[in-house]
C-alpha cells in the first residue's frame, strides 16, 4: 500500500517531519511518500495561502508519476480536499476531519489547539462544514506561527500545553486535537503534560486511509464528488507551457 502525504506548504523540512510522523503511525507494509507542492507559500496561515495551497496540492498529487492507494492532505483547516476527491479514484483523507472524528471516539467534547489566532475562524468553518463542530468545545490559538513550530520546538510545546490546559479546565474539553500539520509528533509530550488524550491529525489520517484501502472503500462518485466534466482549462499549473489542458 502506498499513501501520499501532501504537505500544504513549500517548506520541505516540514514535509519530512510530517512524513516521519506518518511512517511512525503506518502499519508494516505501508509506504509513505511525502510530497511538497512546487509552488505556494512557505506556511499557510490565512485564506489566501489556504486557497493557493489547494491548487498547489492538487497539482502535486496529480503530477505524482507512480500509482498510489490513498492521499492524506496534511494541512489543518486548509481547502482542497473536495477537489482532490473529484480528481481521484482513491480515498482522500484530510487531517482536520480525521483528527476531529477520532477525538469524538475518545471523549464527550474535544478542543483544537492551533497556531495563530487568525487561523481559528478558518478551522471553525471547516469543522462546521464537515459536521464536526457540535462536539468541539473550543478552538484555541497557541500564538506560535507555523514555521516557529520547527524553529522553537520547546517553546511550541509550552505554548500548546498552556492552551490545552485552559481548554480542559475552562472549556471542559476531554480530548485535545493538534490543529496544525507542523505539530505532528508532539502528541505524546503534550498528553503527558495535559493528562488527556491528544490526537495528532497526521497519524489519525494515515490510520483512516489505511483502513479505507483495506476495506476497498473510496469516495462516492455518484453526485457531489463526480469527476470534473471534460472541458478546457486555461493555465492549469500542470501545463508549464501555458497551453490549455483537458480535464
Amino acid at each position: 500500500m502506498r499513501i501520499l502525504v501532501a504537505n500544504v506548504n513549500t517548506t520541505t523540512s516540514m514535509t519530512d517531519s510530517i512524513a516521519a510522523s506518518a511512517r511512525a503511525a503506518a502499519a508494516p507494509g505501508t509506504e509513505i511518500v511525502g510530497i511538497t507542492p512546487r509552488f505556494g507559500a512557505d506556511s499557510c496561515e490565512g485564506n489566501f495561502e489556504s486557497y493557493l495551497a489547494a491548487i498547489a496540492v492538487m497539482d502535486a498529487v496529480t503530477s505524482y508519476p507512480e500509482p498510489f492507494d490513498a492521499v492524506v492532505q496534511a494541512g489543518y483547516g486548509e481547502h482542497g480536499r473536495e477537489g482532490l476527491q473529484e480528481l481521484l479514484d482513491v480515498p482522500v483523507v484530510d487531517i482536520t476531519e480525521a483528527a476531529a472524528s477520532t477525538a469524538m471516539f475518545l471523549g464527550h467534547k474535544y478542543s483544537v489547539v492551533t497556531t495563530l489566532d487568525r487561523a481559528v475562524p478558518l478551522i471553525e468553518d471547516r469543522l462546521k462544514l464537515a459536521g464536526l463542530d457540535a462536539r468541539c468545545a473550543s478552538v484555541r490559538a497557541s500564538g506560535m506561527a507555523v514555521l516557529e513550530l520547527e524553529e522553537e520546538p520547546e517553546r511550541a510545546v509550552e505554548a500548546i500545553v498552556s492552551e490545552a490546559m485552559l481548554a480542559v479546565t475552562r472549556d471542559k474539553a476531554e480530548v485535545i486535537v493538534l490543529g496544525c500539520g507542523g505539530m505532528a509528533g508532539l502528541d505524546e509530550q503534550i498528553r503527558q503534560r495535559a493528562g488527556v488524550p491528544v490526537v495528532d491529525g497526521v497519524a489519525s489520517a494515515v490510520t483512516i486511509a489505511e483502513s479505507l484501502v483495506r476495506m476497498r472503500l473510496s469516495t462516492s462518485k455518484i453526485r457531489t464528488y463526480a469527476a470534473p466534466r471534460p472541458k478546457t482549462v486555461i493555465g492549469w499549473p500542470l501545463n508549464s507551457a501555458g497551453v490549455a489542458a483537458q480535464l
